[in-house]
């Protein structure tokens, strides 16, 4: 898939601060960016994103399917318009939380997952990724301590976050020109500075 503009995710464990570096982002390039998440972005996507994140039990090939019915819509609606105007696209989540998510923490085959993603995606991939590496019991502390409302993610078992973190680290280690390790135990600033580095020396970039 052709595309002028520049697509950039971030990915990282509940807690590990990704909304934090977004919004940081698009301070530092004047808000001139598109700003979306996964799952969500779209009017549809957001409505399957709240099916997601019920309390119903869902079982795993329902979240994937759910995630990827969800990505079909948002790419197709606002990412590759986004893209081919030329825009700079940052997005909470990609594929690679579907890796880790449905793949690593609910056990589904990643050939099977890796298929379906490619379906969903028809072939996007992102430009750079920055993955937000980060203990899950520092994360979630974080995140109860936070004044955000939980999910019934953020109430599941440490091993399954331990399962997410391992299968980012997955992703990491065996595409490692895409995806940029950070350490998120850093203090805000320090990792805001290491993406713009990233951002405007890898894609060749200027806030100015």
């Amino acid at each position: 898939m052709t595309k002028k503009g520049y697509f950039i995710t971030i990915e990282g464990v509940e807690g590990a601060g990704k909304t934090t570096q977004i919004r940081l982002l698009a301070e530092a390039f004047n808000n001139d960016v598109v700003l979306t998440r996964e799952p969500g972005g779209t009017i549809l996507s957001e409505k399957i994103r709240d099916l997601f994140l019920s309390e119903e039990t869902i079982f795993a090939t329902t979240e994937l399917l759910l995630i990827a019915a969800a990505r079909t819509q948002h790419i197709t609606e606002l990412i590759v318009p986004a893209l081919d105007e030329g825009k700079i696209v940052i997005c909470d989540r990609f594929t690679d939380a579907t890796i880790a998510y449905q793949g690593f923490r609910k056990g589904i085959d990643l050939k099977l997952v890796n298929q379906v993603n490619d379906i969903a995606t028809n072939g996007l991939t992102p430009d750079l990724t920055f993955l937000l590496d980060l203990p899950p019991d520092i994360g979630l502390e974080r995140k109860h301590d936070s004044s955000e409302e939980l999910t019934r993610l953020e109430f599941e078992s440490i091993e399954s976050h331990e399962k997410v973190r391992n299968g980012y680290l997955s992703v990491a280690e065996s595409q490692p020109k895409r995806v940029i390790l950070i350490d998120a135990r850093l203090d805000i600033d320090t990792i805001h500075q290491k993406i713009l580095f990233e951002m405007k020396n890898r894609l060749h970039l200027s806030n100015e």
